[in-house]
C-alpha cells in the first residue's frame, strides 16, 4: 500500500510545483503581495496549476512511456518502469486536471481561460510540439510564461513589458539549459541512440545550444535591470531620511530595486556553471534543490524584492 502510494507520488512530481510559484509575480512586484482577496485568489490558483502540471505530466509520461524505457534514468519513472498501470495513470490524471478546472471557476473566469491554454499547451507538446525542433524549446517556455500571467488573470494586476520581456528572456533559458543538459547526458551513453529517447536532441548540437543559452542569459539580464531601474515599487513605507540624507545621490534614494541585480548575476552564472560543468540543468527544480548556494541566492533575492517593494519603497 505504502509502496503504491509512493509511487503515485512520484507520478505527481511535486518537486516541480516550485514551478508555479512564478504565478506570485504579479501580485509581488504590484505591492499587493498583502492584500488578502487578492492573495487567496493567487493561492488557488497556485493550487490549479500544481494540479494541471501533475495531470499534464502524467499525460507526458504515459504518452513517452517507451522512449523514456530507452533513457538511463527516466526508465525508472513510475509508468516506464511498470509501477503504475497507463490505465489508472490516465485516469487519474483526468481527476486532477477536472478538480483544477473546477477551482479556477472559484477564481475568475479569465484564469479559467489561461488554465485552458495552459493544458492545451501540455498536451500538445506531449503529443506533437516536442518532435518539433525549436518549437519544443519555444512550447517549454511556454509553460512558464503563462505561469506568470496566470497571476495577472488572477488577480488583475497587469504585469509591466519589461516584466513580460524578463519572464520570456529567463523562460527560454531555463527550456534551453534543460535541453542542454538532455544532449549531454544522453551522449554520454554511446549505448543509447540519442533520436530513439528524444527526436529532436538529435537536431541540437552542444555549440548550437550555448548561443541560444547565451543569447537568452544576457537578455535576461539586460530586461531584468531595465525591468528595476523602470519599476516603481509601491507598498508599505518606511522614511529612510535619518539615515540616508539629502545630499546622498538620488539615484541612492530612489532605484534601490536595482540592487536585486547582483543575487540575478550570481544566479545567472551558477545556473550557467551547474548546464556546463556538472551537465545539469535537464530538471531546474533538481538543480535548484540539489544547489545550495543557488538556492540561497534565490532566498536572498526574494527577500530583497520584498524588502524593497513594501518597506523601503522608491
Amino acid at each position: 500500500m505504502l509502496k503504491n502510494l509512493f509511487n503515485i507520488l512520484r507520478l505527481l512530481r511535486p518537486r516541480q510545483w516550485v514551478k508555479n510559484l512564478a504565478i506570485f509575480a504579479a501580485i509581488t512586484f504590484s505591492g499587493d503581495l498583502f492584500n488578502t482577496p487578492l492573495l487567496i485568489k493567487v493561492v488557488l490558483g497556485f493550487l490549479v496549476f500544481c494540479g494541471l502540471s501533475s495531470g499534464s505530466y502524467i499525460i507526458n509520461d504515459i504518452v513517452d512511456r517507451k522512449k523514456d524505457s530507452l533513457h538511463p534514468f527516466k526508465k525508472f519513472r513510475p509508468i516506464a518502469h511498470g509501477d503504475i498501470k497507463p490505465g489508472f495513470a490516465l485516469l487519474l490524471a483526468f481527476v486532477l486536471i477536472a478538480l483544477s478546472f473546477i477551482l479556477s471557476s472559484l477564481i475568475t473566469p479569465a484564469f479559467v481561460f489561461i488554465a485552458v491554454v495552459y493544458i492545451l499547451l501540455q498536451i500538445f507538446y506531449s503529443t506533437i510540439l516536442k518532435s518539433i525542433t525549436i518549437i519544443d524549446i519555444l512550447a517549454i517556455a511556454a509553460g512558464y510564461i503563462i505561469r506568470v500571467y496566470g497571476g495577472e488573470f488572477a488577480t488583475g494586476i497587469h504585469i509591466s513589458v519589461w516584466m513580460l520581456l524578463t519572464t520570456i528572456s529567463i523562460s527560454l533559458f531555463l527550456a534551453i539549459g534543460k535541453r542542454r543538459s538532455e544532449l549531454t547526458l544522453i551522449s554520454g551513453h554511446k549505448k543509447i541512440d540519442i533520436a530513439a529517447t528524444r527526436q529532436t536532441l538529435s537536431h541540437y548540437s552542444e555549440g548550437l545550444l550555448h548561443v541560444y543559452a547565451s543569447i537568452f542569459a544576457t537578455g535576461t539580464f539586460i530586461s531584468y535591470s531595465l525591468f528595476t531601474f523602470l519599476e516603481n515599487p509601491k507598498g508599505i513605507n518606511i522614511p529612510l531620511d535619518p539615515v540616508f540624507p539629502d545630499f546622498l545621490p538620488t539615484f541612492f534614494q530612489r532605484k534601490w530595486l536595482m540592487i536585486t541585480i547582483i543575487p540575478v548575476v550570481y544566479g545567472l552564472m551558477r545556473y550557467l556553471q551547474d548546464i556546463y560543468e556538472k551537465n545539469e540543468g535537464e530538471s531546474p527544480e533538481k538543480v535548484l534543490f540539489s544547489d545550495k548556494p543557488l538556492l540561497l541566492t534565490i532566498l536572498i533575492w526574494v527577500i530583497m524584492v520584498i524588502g524593497v517593494i513594501y518597506f523601503v519603497g522608491r
